[in-house]
C-alpha cells in the first residue's frame, strides 16, 4: 500500500493544528477556521475512524481578551494568556463539535507527562479510554503551568508522541503552508516536495521560514516531528489547515495534497519509543570501544568494565546516554545505579565487584540505540 493510500485507510488518526491556523492577532479565535477544522474531523470520524486532535492556540487565543498586541516573551504573561485562552479554546471546540453531536474530552499535558514513565502510561490509558467511549480527545500542552516546555515546536513533537501513545495509523500535521517546499514557497522556481521516503533526503533542503508571530513552531519542527513519527512506523501528511477536508479524504488513493512521509521504520514498543524520544536524560556514561561493540552490534547489556567516565547527577532508574569515544551518543538507557556509586565501579570486571554490585549498569532490555 502506498503512503497516501495508507493515510486514506487509517482507522486511528492524530491531527495537529497550530495557533496561526485558528487565530489572528486582531480577532483572537477565528470561528470560521475552527468550524471548518471540526467539520472535517467529524466527517472522517463518521467514515469510521477514531480521531485525536492536538491543538495549539491557548496563548494566542488569550491575546485579544488581554489586549496584548503580540505574543508575549516573558513566561508569566505567556501563562496568563494561556489561562484566559485555554477556556476560550475549550469552549469554542465544545460548541463547534456540539453542532454534530460529537462529545470531546480535554487532555492537558506537559513535557513532564512525557518524560516520566508513569505519567506517560497514565496519559496512554486516559486517551485510550476516551476513544473507547466515543469521545474525541482534544490535546494541548498545559501552557498555564508549563515552564521550559513553552518552546519552539513543542506541540509538533507532542503530536508525534501522542500518535505513538495511541497507536495511530496516521499523523496529519497542519500548517499555514500547503506542504514542504525545496525552498521558500514564495521564491521563484521552488516546488512542492510531494513525498519523502527518508528524512535524510532533506539534508540539503532549507525548512526554515518566518513565523506568523502567533505560534512557536515552524516548518523545521514539523519536519522533525514527521521524521520522529515515520521512523516509528507512522505515515505522516504535512499540509495546510485550509486543505484539511482534502487531507482527511477517504478515497482509495488517499489524499492528493501536501507532503507525505513514508513510514520508514517498524512499530516500536512504547517503552523504547519513550526512551528514544521522550525521556529526560539525566547524565552520561563514557564507553570504551569494546563496550560500544557490545551494545551496538551484539545488543548486550552494559557492564562496569566497559565504562571509563561518568557525568551528571542521576539516581538509579533515571535515563542516561551512552557515549562512544569522541562523545557521540550511541544509545540511551535506564541506569541501575546512582551516579555517586559508579566512580569506584567503572573499569572493573564483574568478578572484582562486591556481590551486590555485579548486575549490569544498563540492561539490554532497557536500552535503545540512537
Amino acid at each position: 500500500m502506498s503512503t497516501r493510500a495508507a493515510l486514506g485507510a487509517a482507522k486511528r488518526i492524530v491531527v495537529k493544528v497550530g495557533s496561526s491556523s485558528l487565530t489572528s492577532l486582531t480577532g483572537g479565535l477565528d470561528p470560521a477556521r475552527l468550524d471548518a477544522l471540526v467539520d472535517a474531523l467529524v466527517g472522517r470520524r463518521a467514515a469510521g475512524a477514531q480521531v485525536v486532535l492536538v491543538s495549539s492556540g491557548a496563548i494566542a487565543a488569550g491575546l485579544a481578551p488581554l489586549q496584548l498586541r503580540r505574543r508575549p516573551r516573558d513566561l508569566a504573561t505567556q501563562q496568563a494568556a494561556a489561562s484566559v485562552g485555554q477556556l476560550l479554546l475549550a469552549h469554542a471546540y465544545s460548541a463547534s463539535f456540539a453542532r454534530h453531536g460529537q462529545g470531546i474530552g480535554q487532555v492537558l499535558l506537559t513535557a513532564d507527562d512525557m518524560i516520566r514513565r508513569s505519567n506517560y502510561r497514565n496519559a496512554q490509558r486516559t486517551l485510550e479510554r476516551l476513544l473507547q467511549l466515543g469521545s474525541l480527545p482534544v490535546v494541548n500542552e498545559n501552557d498555564t503551568v508549563a515552564t521550559a516546555e513553552i518552546r519552539v515546536g513543542d506541540n509538533d513533537r507532542l503530536a508525534a508522541l501522542v500518535a505513538h501513545i495511541v497507536g495511530a495509523d496516521a499523523l496529519v500535521l497542519l500548517s499555514d503552508v500547503d506542504g514542504l517546499y525545496d525552498g521558500h514557497p514564495r521564491d521563484p522556481g521552488t516546488s512542492l516536495i510531494t513525498e519523502v521516503d527518508d528524512p535524510a533526503e532533506l539534508a540539503g533542503v532549507s525548512v526554515t521560514r518566518p513565523g506568523s508571530g502567533l505560534g512557536t513552531g515552524g516548518m523545521a519542527t514539523k519536519v522533525e516531528a514527521a521524521a520522529m513519527a515515520s521512523a516509528a512506523g507512522i505515515p505522516v501528511l504535512l499540509t495546510s489547515a485550509d486543505r484539511i477536508a482534502d487531507a482527511l479524504a477517504t478515497t482509495e488513493d488517499g489524499p492528493k495534497v501536501g507532503t507525505v512521509f513514508r513510514a520508514a521504520g517498524t512499530r516500536m514498543g512504547a517503552r523504547r519509543f519513550w526512551l528514544r524520544h521522550a525521556a529526560d536524560v539525566r547524565g552520561a556514561l563514557d564507553l570504551d570501544d569494546g563496550a560500544v561493540e557490545a551494545v551496538r552490534r551484539r545488543r548486550r547489556s552494559l557492564l562496569a568494565a566497559g565504562v571509563h567516565g561518568v557525568s551528571g547527577d542521576f539516581d538509579a532508574g533515571d535515563v542516561v546516554e551512552l557515549l562512544a569515544p569522541g562523545g557521540r551518543a550511541i544509545a540511551r538507557g535506564v541506569v541501575s545505579y546512582d551516579a555517586t556509586e559508579l566512580p569506584h565501579m567503572i573499569g572493573r570486571r564483574t568478578r572484582e565487584l562486591p556481590p551486590e554490585q555485579r548486575r549490569e549498569l544498563v540492561h539490554a532490555d532497557d536500552l535503545v540505540l540512537l
